[in-house]
C-alpha cells in the first residue's frame, strides 16, 4: 500500500483513468458489431437511465469521504477517520438500496417513457429487463467508491487505479465474452445477450471491491494505528461527522449536476435551432449526437488527466489547507495548473489536428461529425481547467465561488446557445460549430472568475505560472504548425480505417518528436520534473 506524493499519485491516477477509458472506448467496435443497431440502442437505455440513478448515489459522497479521511489523519485523529469510513458505509449503503428499490419497481414506467408507442423495435418487456439487470450494481458500486475515496484520503493511489483496471477489465470481459458465448454458443436472444452484457457493472464492481478489501485487510495496521483519543478528537461525534459528510458532499454534488446541465442545453436546443436554419433532421440528429455520446467519449481520453489530478489534488489540499499551509497550497495548486497544460494541450491540438482520422478509426468516416469534432475536442481543454479549479476552491471550502461561478455560465451557456448558431449563420459558417462556441466561451468565463478570487482572495500568486503556461502554449503552437505544414503533402483525410491508423500513428509519433525536442530546449520539461520532485 504505497503512500504517493501529489504530482506522483496524480500520474498513477491519471494512467489508471486513461487505461480505464482506452478499454471502455475499443469494447465498443467488437461490441455493437455482435448485438448490431437495435442491442446497441437497448444497452445504452440500460446504461442512460443507470447513470442517473448512480450519479445521486455516488456523485460527491465518496470525495467527501476522500477529503475527510485526508483532514483527519492530518490532525491524528485516527478513530474519527475510521468511523468517518464506517458512517459513510452506512450512509451510501441506505442511499444506494433506496434508489436500487426505486430503480426496479419504476422500470416499466421508465421503458415506457423511453420507447412510448414504438414498434418494429425494441420492445418495453426487453427495456424493463435490462434496467432490472443493471440496477444490481447500485447495490455495490456506490460502497466500492466509498471504499476508494477512503484509501484516496490516505493517498494511496497505487491500489485505488489498480482497482478501477481492474472492474474495466472485468466489466469489458464480461460484455464480450458473455455476449460472444450467450449468441453463438448458447444462441440466445439480443435481449438476453444485452442483459449478460450490462451485468458485466455488477460483476466488476464486486471483483475490483474484494480486491481492495483484501487489500485493507492486510495493511489494517498501517492504515489504522491506535493512538490515544484526545480532549479535541473526543467532541467529534457521530452527528457531526454525518453533518460534514453532508456539507462537503453536497457542493460536488450540485457541482457535477451544472457540470451535466450543460449537455442539457445542447440537447434542448441544437436540433430544433438547426432544422430550423434550415439543416436537415438527419445532420441535425448527427450533431447532437456528436456533442452528448461520441465526441464525449473521445473527449474523455483527454479529461481523464484532469480526472487522475483532481483525484490526488483533493486530499493533498485538505491536508496543506486543514494546516493553513498557504505556501504549500500555491505550490500544489501552479503544479496542477502546469502539469495539466503540459500534457492537455499538446493532445488537443493533436486531437483537433487528426480528428477525420481519430474519427474514422472509431465510428467509420464522416466529413460533418469529423468537423465537428475538431472543435469539440477543444470543450475538453476549458472542461479539465474548469475541474480542476472547482476542485481546487471547493476543497478550500470556498463552496459559494465554486456554485457560483458554475451557475453564472451555465446561465450564459443558456443565453449564448442559439444566438451564436444564428450569428454563425449569418457569418457564413456552418451552424452546428455554435454551441461548442457557446460551452468553452461559458467554461472560459468560469475559469477567469475562480482564477480572480484564488488571487485575490486567497493571495495565489500565478505569475511565474502565467510564464510558464505561455511557453507551454508557444512550444504547442510549433507543434500544431508543424504538423499543417506536413499535413499539406501527407494529408489526414481518409475513408480507410487501416490508412487511418497509419497516419494517426505517424502524425502522433512527429508531434511528440516536435513537442518533446521544443519542451527540453525551452527548459520546459526540466520544470516540469522539478514539479514531480517538489510536490
Amino acid at each position: 500500500m504505497k503512500k504517493s506524493n501529489f504530482l506522483e499519485g496524480a500520474l498513477i491516477a491519471t494512467i489508471g483513468i486513461i487505461i480505464c477509458k482506452m478499454i471502455g472506448l475499443l469494447y465498443v467496435i467488437p461490441f455493437y458489431s455482435m448485438v448490431g443497431s437495435r442491442g446497441g440502442a437497448l444497452y445504452s437505455y440500460a446504461y442512460s437511465i443507470y447513470a442517473v440513478f448512480l450519479s445521486l448515489s455516488t456523485s460527491g459522497i465518496p470525495i467527501a469521504i476522500s477529503k475527510l479521511v485526508s483532514e483527519y489523519q492530518t490532525l491524528q485523529y485516527q478513530n474519527s477517520k475510521e468511523r468517518v469510513y464506517k458512517i459513510g458505509l452506512l450512509v451510501i449503503t441506505a442511499l444506494s438500496f433506496v434508489l436500487y428499490l426505486i430503480m426496479m419497481i419504476s422500470a416499466p414506467t421508465l421503458a415506457h417513457l423511453i420507447l412510448g408507442n414504438l414498434t418494429g423495435g425494441n420492445t418495453v418487456q426487453s427495456v424493463t429487463m435490462v434496467i432490472r439487470i443493471i440496477s444490481t450494481s447500485l447495490l455495490i458500486v456506490p460502497i466500492f467508491s466509498v471504499t476508494k475515496g477512503y484509501l484516496q484520503g490516505h493517498q494511496m493511489m497505487d491500489s485505488v487505479s489498480k482497482a478501477n483496471v481492474l472492474e474495466q477489465l472485468v466489466r469489458v470481459s464480461v460484455i464480450l465474452l458473455g455476449s460472444l458465448l450467450a449468441l453463438k454458443v448458447f444462441h440466445v436472444s439480443i435481449d438476453t445477450a444485452v442483459g449478460v452484457a450490462v451485468f458485466g457493472a455488477t460483476a466488476g464492481a464486486i471483483i475490483a471491491y474484494l480486491y481492495l478489501g483484501s487489500k485493507i485487510y492486510h495493511h489494517k495496521e498501517e492504515l489504522y494505528c491506535h493512538p490515544k483519543i484526545t480532549r479535541n478528537e473526543a467532541k467529534i461525534t457521530n452527528q457531526v461527522i454525518v453533518k460534514k459528510i453532508i456539507f462537503y458532499a453536497f457542493p460536488f454534488l450540485a457541482i457535477d449536476l451544472c457540470k451535466s446541465a450543460f449537455s442539457l442545453v445542447d440537447t434542448f436546443t441544437v436540433v430544433k435551432t438547426l432544422t430550423q436554419l434550415g439543416y436537415e433532421a438527419s445532420i441535425a440528429e448527427s450533431v447532437i449526437g456528436v456533442l452528448n455520446t461520441w465526441g464525449t467519449k473521445l473527449n474523455m481520453i483527454v479529461i481523464s488527466i484532469a480526472l487522475g489530478i483532481s483525484m490526488s489534488l483533493v486530499p493533498n489540499i485538505a491536508s496543506a489547507y486543514v494546516n493553513q499551509n498557504m505556501t504549500e497550497v500555491s505550490i500544489k495548486i501552479k503544479a496542477a495548473l502546469q502539469v495539466l497544460l503540459f500534457f492537455v494541450l499538446p493532445m488537443v491540438f493533436g486531437l483537433s489536428f487528426l480528428a477525420d482520422s481519430v474519427w474514422t478509426i472509431f465510428y467509420g468516416a464522416d466529413s460533418i461529425c469529423s468537423s465537428i469534432f475538431s472543435l469539440f475536442i477543444f470543450q475538453a481543454l476549458t472542461f479539465c481547467c474548469m475541474t480542476i479549479l472547482l476542485n481546487i476552491v471547493q476543497t478550500m471550502n470556498d463552496t459559494k465561488v465554486a456554485l457560483g461561478s458554475l451557475l453564472f455560465g451555465f446561465l450564459l451557456k443558456v443565453i449564448l446557445n442559439i444566438p451564436i448558431m444564428y450569428l454563425c449563420h449569418i457569418m457564413g459558417m456552418e451552424s452546428y460549430y455554435g454551441p461548442s462556441i457557446a460551452t468553452i466561451i461559458a467554461q472560459g468565463i468560469v475559469i477567469a472568475i475562480v482564477l480572480y478570487q484564488l488571487k485575490h482572495k486567497h493571495k495565489i500568486v500565478f505569475g511565474n505560472t502565467f510564464y510558464m503556461i505561455l511557453k507551454i502554449i508557444l512550444s504547442t503552437l510549433i507543434m500544431y504548425v508543424s504538423l499543417k505544414i506536413i499535413g499539406r503533402f501527407i494529408p489526414v483525410t481518409t475513408e480507410s480505417r487501416m490508412i487511418a491508423i497509419i497516419k494517426v500513428l505517424f502524425y502522433t509519433v512527429l508531434g511528440v518528436i516536435v513537442y518533446g525536442v521544443t519542451v527540453i530546449k525551452s527548459g520546459i520539461l526540466k520544470q516540469v520534473l522539478s514539479r514531480f520532485r517538489k510536490s
